[in-house]
């Protein structure tokens, strides 16, 4: 070799918590963007950069790989609610920031929410079951969140309260995809004006 020829510069291996960080993102893109049925691992493989094996060795499966997609929006769900909420000086106020996280959360991770909204096409997969916990994640926060303000001991009061804003949330966040006019705090004054008053008297209880 002579002494000006060089040698092909080696390719800087990614670590694998931010390769499997890139896939899911990645991922998320593609089945937001075709469906679950009709996105392909090849897809998927190709728009990441690396070979479809390496997507089956980190998640086994695109079903796996689906359902890390998942897991990884709800953990995220719950870290921007629960820092909302910190520090709020009273039940309206937490309520109000944690709506309005959900909201922004939701308007700023559209394809994420994308994969919880067409839940009826994942039905008898287990990533079905992974949107049933992120809702029930939500509905154990805000139960958690109540409990700290209202009386404790009214147990299904606080849970039917929960449930209640987690179910009225979802179908607001729906409206809202088609309404680029109605940015997060709109929405989020919405549900406080059809929500507090029936919690306040929960809490006066």
């Amino acid at each position: 070799m002579s002494p000006t020829a060089k040698t092909p510069a080696r390719r800087k291996r990614m670590p694998r918590a931010q390769r499997e960080r890139q896939m899911i993102e990645v991922a998320e893109a593609v089945f937001s963007e075709r469906g679950y049925t009709a996105a392909s691992m090849d897809e998927i493989a190709e728009r990441v950069g690396v070979s479809k094996p390496m997507l089956y060795e980190y998640f086994n499966s695109k079903e796996g790989l689906l359902l890390a997609c998942i897991q990884q929006a709800r953990t995220e769900l719950r870290q921007v609610t629960e820092q909302a909420v910190v520090g709020a000086p009273t039940a309206e106020e937490a309520l109000r920031r944690g709506l309005h996280a959900f909201f922004l959360f939701i308007r700023e991770r559209r394809q994420a929410w994308s994969l919880v909204r067409h839940e009826m096409t994942l039905i008898g997969t287990s990533a079905a079951d992974e949107i049933e916990t992120t809702r029930r994640q939500q509905t154990d926060l805000i139960a958690t969140l109540m409990s700290g303000y209202f009386d404790a001991s009214d147990v299904d009061g606080i849970q039917a309260a929960a449930e209640f804003v987690v179910g009225g949330c979802e179908r607001l966040a729906i409206w809202c995809e088609h309404r680029e006019d109605i940015t997060p705090g709109i929405v989020t004054e919405y549900a406080m004006n059809l929500l507090w008053g029936g919690l306040e008297r929960l809490a006066g209880r």
